[in-house]
């Protein structure tokens, strides 16, 4: 029995079990605990068979494929009761984890960036991921400022994680073969406690700054000066003198998150 890779789920299923040893082997669990870990889109279990073998991880899956379902109950008997049937994405992670989890995955190419996003919601709960991406995913989120790689998910995720690439995963290790190279990043939990901006704010400023990211700030931040302005009453000479900061004369990608978290504040 095998599993037919199916393009609109973005499923390229990892065949080389050096490569899925080694990204079991990357989550790290302190000497003496247990960590509860999701593993999102196990497939056909090539990456949960070196995960179930860790005593120290106490794992869950979560599969939206029914195929996929019905071979891991069949191939892996030992995930009954720990594998859940649904969609990721709608998932309210809650119901099944009471305090922190990691989360561990070979992801969906087509929806890594939605996961990511979805982590995020519950970064209190999740202090580590490891997870197999595009590499240039991979890169964008591990970038730092000042290049063109660098946006909305590398600061984003930064605000909140440490990230470190691993390694790089060439095409041969899956089937069917993805056009591009795969990398293995983990990114595990900063000290922040909070941002010191309303996070909303935090989050409008920098998806508006990079989704014309080729302008300055001072044009792709025009809606939310002209609110500040209106909100405060401001007269012309007052705007003009507060878009003369020169952090309005940089284009987003030379911002690092605390430079953001300044942009957040003043635009509030």
């Amino acid at each position: 029995m095998e599993v037919r890779a199916k393009k609109a789920l973005g499923q390229h299923f990892l065949t080389d079990l050096s490569i899925a040893q080694r990204i079991a082997d990357a989550l790290t669990v302190e000497e003496g605990s247990v960590l509860p870990a999701l593993e999102v889109g196990p497939g056909m279990g090539v990456l949960t068979q070196y995960l179930l073998q860790r005593p120290e991880v106490d794992l869950r899956m979560v599969e939206i494929d029914t195929e996929s379902v019905d071979y891991l109950l069949v191939h892996f008997p030992q995930v009954n009761g720990r594998l859940i049937e649904a969609d990721f994405l709608k998932l309210r992670l809650e119901r099944f984890f009471d305090g922190q989890f990691a989360v561990i995955g070979n992801f969906p190419y087509n929806i890594s960036s939605q996961i990511f996003f979805k982590i995020l919601e519950y970064k209190e709960q999740v202090p580590q991921v490891v997870c197999m991406i595009q590499k240039e995913v991979a890169e964008r989120i591990a970038e730092k400022p000042g290049t063109k790689t660098y946006g909305i998910l590398s600061v984003l995720l930064q605000a909140w994680y440490d990230i470190e690439y691993l390694f790089t995963v060439g095409e041969g290790a899956f089937n069917p073969p993805p056009k591009v190279k795969s990398a293995v990043i983990r990114l595990v939990r900063n000290t922040r406690t909070e941002l010191g901006c309303d996070e909303a704010m935090f989050k409008t400023v920098v998806k508006t700054g990079f989704n014309q990211r080729r302008k300055t700030l001072r044009n792709s931040l025009k809606p939310l000066i002209r609110a500040k302005a209106d909100r405060e009453g401001w007269s012309e000479e007052q705007l003009a003198e507060f878009i003369a900061d020169p952090v309005f004369e940089l284009r987003p990608e030379r911002l690092g998150v605390e430079d953001f978290i300044s942009l957040a504040l003043k635009l509030s």
